[in-house]
């Protein structure tokens, strides 16, 4: 039994001002493994939501480098959990940019063929397109950057509709 709380979309913006251009010491950098932005993303995230999903494999967590979910640091695992998560923690859905809102992630294929970027949404001015959406990113460090100037390639969207809570 679960109870549904808001995502505190202010927290989590404010997190990914705070570290868009440093790394928290909570967590390990994995830069030079592979990417960071999906562990960032996730940080983000969790700072909106307070509440982590400890389920073995198909969860959601941090506790070490060594420790974590499969989700809390890949792209697609990241997705699956957010868009099919019916427990604990944070959960949404894939939307159209016209209903992304900051606190959102947008996740990029830029030519590879699959999603590998994993921005979070930190502004949007007026109604959301590529030219008024703007993300905070790990791997190239950016806060502020315009979606758009990632040029040509493939996003989705998704929108944090809320974190649970067990009872």
């Amino acid at each position: 039994m679960f109870s549904e709380t808001p995502y505190d979309r202010a927290s989590a913006v404010a997190y990914a001002n705070r570290w868009a251009y440093g790394r928290n010491p909570k967590y390990y950098d994995f830069s030079q493994i592979g990417g960071d932005c999906t562990n960032f993303a996730s940080q983000c995230v969790f700072a909106g939501a307070g509440y982590m999903n400890y389920t073995p494999t198909f969860g959601w967590y941090y506790i070490s480098a060594e420790n974590r979910a499969p989700a809390w640091t890949g792209v697609r695992y990241f997705y699956d959990f957010l868009t099919t998560n019916k427990g604990a923690g944070p959960f949404g859905r894939e939307v159209p940019i016209s209903q992304i809102t900051p606190g959102d992630i947008v996740q990029l294929d830029l030519g590879s063929g699959y999603f590998r970027h994993t921005p979070f949404v930190v502004r949007v001015e007026g109604a959301p397109s590529a030219d008024t959406v703007f993300i905070a990113a790990h791997s190239r460090d950016c806060n502020c950057r315009p979606l758009s100037s990632y040029g040509r390639g493939k996003a989705r969207f998704v929108h944090i509709e809320g974190v649970r809570r067990p009872v």
